[in-house]
């Protein structure tokens, strides 16, 4: 029998665990509506059920897997409406952390938000989605880094998680990401000009609207229906 004895070394298990358990999610291993069977995995790898209930419950407070009685634990389908709901968060947070922090951009900071849309836009000419997506998420923590509010920050990056790396896919809508490196564009203007109040809600009310992204959302999760991923239920 395969096991992944061994996997497992400096910290401590539970932590080891829940990104053992995280890769594989991402993987697409563990795929969405199945179920994990916690004596097989505990046998599989060579550990107790304690850090891995652990590490399952962790992981259940993010929203990725459920807890069944009698059933099991069953891991989360991203449907529709938490799609719409995350995007809805996570602009709401962005925007609160601009509009509490804006004194705080400075040149560096804008040469910062520049450079990372700059190395998205090469990266889109490269089709190398994986480079895109890392600079994505350095350009907003160019303002998100500003915020000491470490539940806030945890929050946004855990549904952005659960977007895009639920499991994690290779490919995007290069219309889409075109248009976002000009929102992008666009957000660094106002920020240029001091306009706090256009730059926080251009991040909410256009870069993370469901309503203003929907056509491309649907595109984006398209190729995922036939996994089960993404399901118009509401």
């Amino acid at each position: 029998m395969h096991t992944d004895v061994g996997f497992f070394s400096v910290k401590s298990l539970r932590e080891q665990v829940y990104e053992y358990l995280r890769k594989k999610l991402d993987g697409g291993e563990l795929s969405p509506g199945s179920f994990i069977n916690l004596n097989e995995m505990s046998e599989r790898l060579g550990i107790s059920k304690t850090p891995l209930r652990e590490a399952l419950i962790q992981l259940e407070i993010e929203g990725f897997v459920t807890f069944f009685p009698r059933k099991g634990i069953q891991v989360n389908v991203l449907k529709e409406k938490d799609i719409r709901h995350f995007y809805e968060i996570i602009g709401a947070l962005e925007a609160a952390v601009i509009l509490s922090n804006f004194e705080r951009f400075g040149d560096t900071e804008i040469e910062k938000l520049e450079e990372e849309n700059r190395l998205m836009k090469e990266a889109l000419e490269r089709d190398d989605f994986d480079t895109f997506y890392a600079h994505n998420i350095a350009f907003h923590n160019v303002y998100l880094d500003f915020s000491d509010n470490e539940t806030l920050v945890k929050t946004v990056m855990n549904l952005k998680h659960r977007l895009y790396d639920f499991p994690r896919r290779k490919g995007f809508v290069k219309e889409w990401e075109v248009i976002s490196t000009g929102e992008h564009d666009q957000f660094i203007e106002y920020v240029k000009k001091g306009d706090r109040r256009m730059a926080a809600e251009y991040i909410r009310d256009v870069h993370w609207s469901f309503k203003v992204q929907e056509r491309f959302i649907r595109r984006y999760y398209a190729e995922a229906e036939n996994s089960r991923l993404y399901t118009s239920a509401r």
